[in-house]
């Protein structure tokens, strides 16, 4: 191409394409990266190719058991759990069209709280002791069961008020309020009645820790997450309708209302499906799609899996600060999310409010 000549609009469109598929790829590749050097990370330090070794075969049963069974597994709970709510918030951003929209503001995080809460104050019972005794490590499998019930209720209610008032985004967003509300209610009743041993199991839980991950839970989420990241893909063109607004969507022949209300219950799901075994982790559903909204913009095609992708990425950031900030203490990674995040938010959303502008 002669230098200065203008380029064409077909030209222009295919160099976008390519930069954001690039962005994508990009983001994947230090998800790799950042997940073979957190294998080293952490109080034992391991070179890469101890970690080869224990990978693959190597004598020491030590390094063995530290890389397969807790550093492996916990790192890829955080690119799932990563990916899972940074899917989940861009979608929940672009179906209520609003930048403050994710699972976390529709409250189901708090009924999954809730669930939990309520899970440890039954197991002192003397039917759930019985259990326990006869199946150790059934605990963890009951509270996570319970918090993602309370969760599934959560969006149920959702769906019920906006068949009842419409699937608009303030009523969206007002539900979420409303569950929200009710939910830490309940909550502070529980944490009220339960003695000391019970109330530190339920503030430690909503701490959101990835510790709990095990090969078990990462089946059971990939299992629920892949079909749902599969239909958000396929219909990325919807999503790029409906965030133009419904009257553009419903004359591409959309089904406005009912497309919301499945998009919002999956979504749900895939907070529940994260909140329920790892507790509450804040912000990545919320700040990582402005990021990708800011470098990327909004093409649903592309927000998605750059959110995905950089959801995972940011976790895994945060995961080995946790580790690393006071090793050998580990802190729990909800909090070190919190931290980045609140401060990281104001600034994206001072800087990225005019994209927002409709």
């Amino acid at each position: 191409m002669h230098a200065g000549k203008p380029l064409s609009s077909s030209e222009i469109y295919r160099r976008s394409l390519r930069k954001k598929r690039l962005f994508v790829w990009v983001a994947l590749a230090l998800v790799l990266v950042l997940l073979l050097f957190g294998l080293t990370a952490g109080a034992l330090k391991l070179s890469f190719a101890e970690v080869w070794a224990a990978l693959f075969g190597g004598q020491n049963d030590t390094h063995r058991h530290i890389v397969l069974n807790l550093r492996l597994p916990r790192l890829l709970a955080a690119i799932v759990a990563g990916g899972a709510l940074g899917l989940a918030g861009a979608v929940m951003q672009i179906v209520l069209r609003n930048p403050l929209g994710s699972p976390f503001t529709l409250g189901i995080s708090n009924a999954a709280a809730f669930g939990a809460a309520l899970a440890y104050l039954m197991l002192g019972s003397p039917i759930l002791q019985s259990v326990h005794h006869w199946l150790p490590g059934v605990q963890n499998s009951i509270v996570a069961i319970s918090a993602f019930i309370w969760a599934a209720l959560g969006s149920f209610f959702i769906i019920f008020i906006s068949r009842k008032k419409g699937a608009t985004p303030e009523n969206m967003i007002l539900s979420g309020i409303i569950i929200n509300t009710f939910f830490m209610a309940l909550t502070s009743i529980l944490q009220f009645l339960a003695d000391d041993v019970q109330l530190g199991s339920i503030v430690f839980w909503t701490f959101g820790d990835l510790a709990k991950s095990t090969w078990n839970t990462l089946a059971i989420q990939v299992l629920v997450i892949l079909p749902v990241l599969l239909f958000f893909l396929k219909n990325g063109l919807r999503f790029n309708a409906l965030d133009a607004g419904d009257q553009v969507a419903s004359s591409l022949g959309i089904s406005v209302h009912k497309f919301r209300l499945y998009s919002i219950l999956l979504t749900s799901l895939l907070t529940a499906c994260i909140v329920s075994f790892y507790g509450i982790i804040a912000f990545v559903g919320l700040i990582i799609p402005h990021v990708v909204r800011i470098l990327m913009g909004n093409d649903a095609r592309f927000l998605m899996p750059a959110s995905a992708a950089l959801g995972a990425l940011f976790l895994l950031i945060c995961d080995l600060v946790s580790r690393s900030l006071f090793s050998p203490l580990v802190i729990p990674v909800g909090i070190i999310t919190s931290i980045i995040g609140a401060p990281l938010f104001v600034i994206l959303l001072i800087k990225g409010s005019q994209r927002w502008s409709r």
